[in-house]
């Protein structure tokens, strides 16, 4: 089994260990809290002087919004699965499967611009510390490319995430930006002419307070970079520890903990997303936060250095690089957990999919790619990473309101449904003001489906079946044929009648001159869902018309449960079985289609290249006939 990373997407624990859900919170902070590095920066270049008004209403949003809907899929998905599980069990079938690969896509566009946009921030805190500026000037691009690359040589090398180190991160760096805040609102409430002179500017530019109010309701959505932590807050619960009493199938101190978290970190988020907003608008000049600026995708760092001094300015620029780094580092172990999790479950990725290596290869390369398209500009990614944010809100959004719906909780159905409605005006009006965000979550969504579709073509006639046991009945037909030739006939279910059997059996006997006296079973497969790559099988003996033994059994595919069933037998019995099989008519790529989206088709064919692969030794292969 290949290596796997543990990170935001890890195994579950078991129910009751784990760590304390404030410690499990610095984990998700460090992509969540980390966006005060450039948040403020980005809603002053957005929103400009209403940059506080917006933000508001971001909180609102928040509070209000992404805040229950997260609670309820804390609730709904309690092992870490996140709103992606929750759609995958509501949609079944290729529309199912479809619709996860598209919100992998997206998710992949989130983590994927969480490395490069915190690569690309800690480049902007590096090349304008005062220190390196002269150095580090005019090469933004290769410091991002060299910090993304020492990202993927930490992976390359085996990487552990400890929630200790967030700990400290996390503290130190709110404990700075507590300190930077809490100066900053002095300067502002301490000079008199600050807040008079930008509400003077404020109304110059805007008007009254309806048009203001109005304005903010429409920009807020460029703002939703602050939202980025809650899809994180969900996927870290198997590390959060429950109570004694908790079982894994109703973990309720591990979810009453992660609702905390949830609950905590929103809070803590809004306080400084209002505040950081409010201080780096009144203090920072305009033309400052615009591309070049000293306080582009860096506004609190500039009042660091601008209110602080020189040392406390590095110290904090420290801080924030480390955290940044570490950001990086848990979106890389998110999208080393979360692409295993679905892709090889559906059989749509390729078998080095699952080793750790190559995947951070591809990973980074990509990210090489986007920094290098980008310019390693904050600004410029911002639209991707709120793009891929927002789609996976809204997702969960619509998850819950399905789920409240399907429980009959009407005043819940209808709350999460506005909710609803809001997160997809808020994506719909991020992807039309900034639509790079759709264009590479398009090319995620592409790769993956291309990727995917043809791995799943060139692992079509892999043994899918994870498991085979026979119920009693069954038992006692391969037992009692075991000492002799076992010979089955595929057989496609009709009318399960006297006639259909003996007719069946008459023509497989006559086509391949099998005498009266050797014994026959019909086996028949039902198709459950043919989306599904691997499944188990159970086998269910039975008798019809008071004569026909007839072993029943349900797959995703036809020839796989059959090659299954075969190998199985030879396995219990030591003898290699029989197998019988009609020519179907038609196209054989007609067939081979049919077999891949619905799992029938040619099955005569395809059982045998099933067993072919599953067992090279041709002496050992159970044998097919075609009559």
């Amino acid at each position: 089994m290949a290596k796997r990373q543990p990170g935001p997407h890890a195994q579950q624990e078991s129910a009751h260990r784990g760590q304390r859900w404030w410690r499990v919170m610095c984990l998700t902070g460090l992509d969540y809290f980390s966006t005060l590095g450039y948040q403020p920066g980005i809603a002053a270049l957005a929103a400009g002087l209403l940059s506080p008004f917006a933000t508001v209403v971001l909180v609102v949003v928040t509070l209000a919004g992404a805040l229950p809907v997260y609670r309820r899929v804390a609730a709904e998905s309690p092992h870490g699965q996140g709103s992606i599980a929750m759609l995958e069990r509501l949609l079944t079938f290729w529309k199912g499967k479809l619709f996860v690969l598209t919100l992998l896509g997206f998710a992949a566009t989130d983590f994927l611009i969480t490395i490069t946009l915190s690569a690309a921030d800690a480049t902007a805190h590096l090349v304008e510390n005062p220190h390196l500026t002269s150095t580090l000037r005019g090469h933004e691009v290769a410091v991002t490319l060299i910090l993304i690359g020492m990202l993927g040589a930490v992976f390359l090398k085996g990487f552990t995430e400890a929630i200790g180190i967030a700990v400290v991160l996390v503290g130190v760096y709110l404990l700075l930006n507590a300190v930077v805040v809490a100066v900053g609102l002095w300067h502002v409430f301490s000079a008199p002419h600050v807040i008079p002179d930008w509400s003077h500017a404020l109304t110059a530019e805007r008007g009254n307070p309806l048009v203001m109010a109005g304005v903010a309701l429409v920009i807020f959505p460029k703002l939703a970079l602050g939202l980025s932590g809650f899809e994180t807050g969900v996927a870290v619960m198997p590390h959060i520890e429950g109570n004694p009493g908790d079982t894994e199938e109703r973990p309720v101190g591990r979810i009453q903990g992660a609702r905390k978290l949830l609950t905590t970190a929103a809070v803590i988020m809004s306080v400084f997303l209002i505040t950081s907003s409010f201080i780096t608008t009144l203090l920072i000049p305009q033309k400052a936060f615009e591309e070049g600026g000293q306080a582009n995708g860096r506004a609190l760092a500039y009042l660091a250095h601008e209110y602080l001094g020189s040392a406390f300015g590095s110290v904090y620029d420290a801080s924030t690089i480390a955290i940044l780094w570490f950001a990086g580092a848990s979106a890389m172990a998110g999208l080393l957990n979360l692409m295993p999790r679905y892709l090889p479950r559906y059989g749509m990725a390729p078998h080095w999919a699952r080793a750790v290596r190559p995947m951070v290869l591809v990973f980074i390369l990509v990210a090489f790619l986007v920094t290098w398209i980008f310019r390693a500009s904050v600004d410029a990614q911002g639209g991707a990473y709120a793009t891929g944010v927002l789609v996976l809100i809204t997702s969960a959004a619509i998850a819950v309101t399905i789920a409240a719906r399907r429980a009959r909780q009407r005043g819940w159905s209808l709350g999460f449904g506005v909710i609803s409605l809001i997160f997809l005006y808020t994506t719909a009006v991020n992807v039309i003001e900034r639509p790079d965000g759709v264009k590479i979550g398009a090319c995620f969504i592409g790769g993956i489906m291309a990727v995917s579709l043809l791995s799943r073509v060139a692992r079509a006639f892999e043994l899918r079946v994870t498991s085979v046991t026979f119920d009693t009945m069954a038992e006692r037909f391969i037992r009692d044929t075991a000492h002799r030739r076992i010979r089955f006939i595929a057989n496609k279910p009709g009318s399960r009648d006297l006639v259909e059997y003996r007719e069946k059996q008459h023509q497989i006997r006559a086509d391949n001159d099998i005498p009266p006296e050797e014994d026959i079973i019909f086996v028949e497969v039902t198709v459950a869902d043919p989306s599904e790559f691997e499944s188990e099988l159970r086998v269910c003996g039975g008798v019809v018309a008071g004569r026909y033994r007839v072993l029943t059994l349900q797959s995703a595919t036809i020839p796989n449960a059959l090659a299954a069933l075969l190998l199985r037998v030879r396995d219990e019995t030591g003898q290699r079985p029989h197998i019988y099989f009609e020519w179907t008519e038609g196209h054989p790529l007609a067939h081979f289609l049919r077999f891949f989206l619905f799992g029938q088709g040619e099955v005569a064919p395809v059982t045998r290249e099933v067993l072919r692969e599953a067992e090279p030794d041709r002496a050992r292969r159970p044998h097919v006939h075609v009559g």
